[in-house]
C-alpha cells in the first residue's frame, strides 16, 4: 500500500504548473471563512442516503471538517481525514468547541487510510478529489466501503464567466500568482471515469447553480484561503494582496450574491 502522506506541500503536474501549495498554511482563515456550502447541497446529500443515524461516514480531504460539522445533527458517525495536520487540528478544535462527540479525526492520505475493509457505509470527498491519485484513491475507497456503500464527490466552483465580481477577483489573484490555473469546470459534461470501472456503479450526477451570500469580509476571507493565495504565497505577498483586494471590494454594496456551480456525483460500490 502507499505510504501515508503527512506532507505539508502538494505538487501536482496538472495544477498551477507544478507549483507547491499547502492548505495547512491558511487553516485559521480556512476554518473561519470556508463554511460556505449551501443548505441545498447538504439536503441533496441526505436525500441520496448519506447522513443517516448510525451510519459510519468517512470524509476524505476533510480540511477543517466542514461537512461533518454541518451534518453532525444527523447522528451519523463521521471520520474526518486529511493529509494536513494543521487542517485536522483546527477541525478537532471546532468540534470540541461545539461539544460534538460523533466526529473523529485522522491525519492520513485518501490513497492509504489504514482503516479495515468494509468499515464505512458512505465516503464523501468535497472539493478535494482532483487532488487525489484517483485510481489509488478509488481502490482504497472501494476497499473501506461496505457492500453497496455510497461514494459521493462534491465540487463547488465560482462562476467567473457569469459574475464580474468573481471575474475581477480572478484577474487580481492572477496578478499576484500567475501560475494559478483556476479554470472552473465545464457545465453538465460527464463521462463515466476509468477509476470507477469494476468498482462502482453510477447512481446519479447532479449539477446546479446557486448564488451564495457573502459580506465583503467573508468573501475576502474565502479568497485569502484559496489555493492561489493563502495556500501558496508567502506572508508578505498575501498581505499585499489582502490590502489591494480589500480596497477593491469597497466599491461593491453588501450583501454580495455570487454565482457558484455545485456538482455532485454519487456512486455505489460493487
Amino acid at each position: 500500500m502507499l505510504q501515508c502522506r503527512r506532507v505539508k506541500n502538494m505538487k501536482l503536474s496538472y495544477i498551477d504548473n507544478n507549483n507547491s501549495f499547502d492548505f495547512g498554511r491558511t487553516s485559521g482563515t480556512y476554518a473561519k471563512f470556508r463554511d460556505i456550502y449551501p443548505k441545498s447541497m447538504y439536503e441533496r446529500l441526505v436525500g441520496y442516503g448519506i447522513g443517516k443515524e448510525g451510519q459510519e461516514i468517512l470524509d476524505l480531504g476533510s480540511g477543517t471538517a466542514i461537512l461533518p460539522l454541518n451534518l453532525a445533527y444527523t447522528n451519523a458517525r463521521f471520520t474526518a481525514t486529511d493529509i494536513s495536520e494543521n487542517q485536522i487540528a483546527y477541525g478537532r478544535k471546532m468540534c470540541g468547541e461545539k461539544g460534538l462527540t460523533n466526529i473523529r479525526f485522522k491525519v492520513c492520505a485518501a490513497e492509504d487510510t489504514g482503516f479495515a475493509d468494509s468499515s464505512f457505509d458512505a465516503v464523501t470527498a468535497v472539493q478535494c478529489f482532483p487532488y487525489f491519485e484517483k485510481d489509488h484513491a478509488a481502490k482504497e475507497i472501494a476497499r473501506v466501503l461496505k457492500p453497496e456503500g455510497l461514494f459521493c464527490i462534491i465540487l463547488m466552483d465560482w462562476m467567473a464567466d457569469e459574475d464580474e465580481v468573481i471575474a475581477e477577483m480572478v484577474r487580481t489573484v492572477k496578478r499576484y500568482n500567475p501560475q494559478w490555473n483556476e479554470k472552473g469546470f465545464a457545465k453538465d459534461i460527464y463521462r463515466f471515469p476509468p477509476w470507477a470501472e469494476g468498482r462502482f456503479e453510477l447512481i446519479d450526477v447532479c449539477g446546479y447553480d446557486e448564488a451564495l451570500r457573502f459580506n465583503r469580509e467573508g468573501w475576502l476571507g474565502r479568497v485569502l484561503s484559496c489555493r492561489g493565495i493563502g495556500a501558496s504565497l508567502d506572508k508578505e505577498t498575501v498581505a499585499r494582496f489582502e490590502e489591494e483586494y480589500r480596497a477593491i471590494l469597497r466599491k461593491y454594496d453588501e450583501p454580495l450574491w455570487l454565482k457558484h456551480r455545485i456538482h455532485m456525483e454519487v456512486y455505489r460500490s460493487m
